[in-house]
């Protein structure tokens, strides 16, 4: 598993150089016991994707109509700073993975059936007969 520094390999062939990602510490708000105060364990991780060139133009207008640039991650759910600069590494390679997948084809409409049609006149027939029904009760 490569560690914090590495190069970000996205998905086979997309691979992020380590100097494109900017690595922020700070204090974590979360568990940490006596060293919380003093441990810089939050890692943020920013990664510019307008200025990247490990995209193509096509995959950098992808991710930046999908998420926006700067990507950024943040990490603060483990005490060491290390798990949490590789967890924040994984979260911004899976953010990237989903942004850099191909559109969903469009959908191609389709007339409804004859049966369909004609069940759902019947249903419409079906109602307006019940709702006659409630009408004012006459005494003749």
């Amino acid at each position: 598993m490569p560690g914090p520094g590495d190069d970000l390999e996205v998905r086979p062939g997309t691979v992020i150089p380590a100097v494109e990602l900017v690595e922020r510490f700070s204090r974590s708000s979360g568990p940490g016991g006596q060293s919380v105060n003093t441990t810089d364990s939050r890692v943020e991780l920013e990664y510019d994707v307008t200025t990247s060139t490990a995209l193509s133009d096509a995959q950098r207008a992808r991710v930046v109509g999908r998420v926006g640039s700067p990507v950024v991650v943040v990490a603060s759910e483990h005490r060491s700073q290390h798990r949490n600069r590789v967890a924040a590494r994984e979260r911004l390679a899976s953010r990237l993975r989903d942004a850099l997948l191909p559109p969903p084809p469009t959908r191609r409409a389709t007339k409804p059936t004859k049966g369909s049609q004609r069940r759902r006149m019947e249903a419409k027939k079906q109602r307006g007969a019940t709702k006659a029904l409630r009408g004012r009760v006459r005494d003749d």
